[in-house]
C-alpha cells in the first residue's frame, strides 16, 4: 500500500508539475487509514483481503476528492486570489461535490456492510473499510486539505512553470 501511495504521488507530481500540490492532496490519506482502522475495530472485523481492497478504494476516492479541492484552489490563485482566499473558496465551492461523492459511496455500502444474506459476511469488511475511511477522509478533504494548502502555498504561482520571464521559477 505504501508503494501505491508513492506511485500515486509521483504521478500527481507529473500531473500538477509541482512537488507541493501532490503532497497537499495526499495529506487526507492518513485520515482515511485511521477511519478504516477505527471502523474495523468498532465492528470487530479482522483485516483481510476484502478489507484491504476497501482501503484501496477509500484511498482512491479520498485522493480524487482532494484533487478537486487543490485544483480549484490553484485555479483561484491563477485568477489572482491569495492562498488563504483560494483555499477557503475551494473548500466552500467543492463541498457539495465532495459530500455527494462520499455520501453516495457510504450510503451505497451500507447494505454490503451489514453482511445480510447468503455469503454477505465475505464482502462486509470491504464496505466497512470504505465507510469508516470516507467518514474521516471527507472531513480531512474539506477542512484539513484547504488548511494545509493555505500554509504550504503562500505565494501566487506563476502563470506557467516554464515562464520566459523567470526561467528559474519553480511552481
Amino acid at each position: 500500500m505504501a508503494l501505491a501511495v508513492v506511485l500515486v504521488y509521483l504521478f500527481l507530481v507529473i500531473n500538477f508539475q509541482s512537488w507541493v500540490d501532490p503532497l497537499i492532496v495526499l495529506m487526507a490519506v492518513p485520515f482515511a487509514l485511521v477511519g478504516v482502522l477505527w471502523m474495523l475495530y468498532l465492528t470487530g472485523t479482522h483485516m483481510s483481503v476484502p478489507a484491504l481492497m476497501g482501503t484501496l478504494m477509500c484511498i482512491g476516492l479520498t485522493t480524487a476528492n482532494s484533487i478537486l479541492v487543490v485544483t480549484f484552489a490553484n485555479q483561484r490563485m491563477a485568477a489572482g486570489d491569495d492562498a488563504r482566499l483560494g483555499a477557503a473558496t475551494a473548500g466552500y465551492t467543492r463541498m457539495r461535490p465532495v459530500l455527494m461523492t462520499a455520501g453516495a459511496m457510504m450510503l451505497g455500502m451500507i447494505p454490503m456492510a451489514l453482511g445480510i444474506g447468503e455469503g454477505g459476511e465475505q464482502n462486509a469488511p470491504l464496505a466497512r473499510a470504505v465507510i469508516g475511511g470516507l467518514f474521516f477522509a471527507t472531513f480531512a478533504t474539506l477542512v484539513f486539505v484547504p488548511t494545509m494548502y493555505r500554509l504550504l502555498r503562500r505565494a501566487a504561482p506563476a502563470s506557467h512553470p516554464a515562464s520566459m520571464e523567470d526561467p528559474l521559477a519553480i511552481a
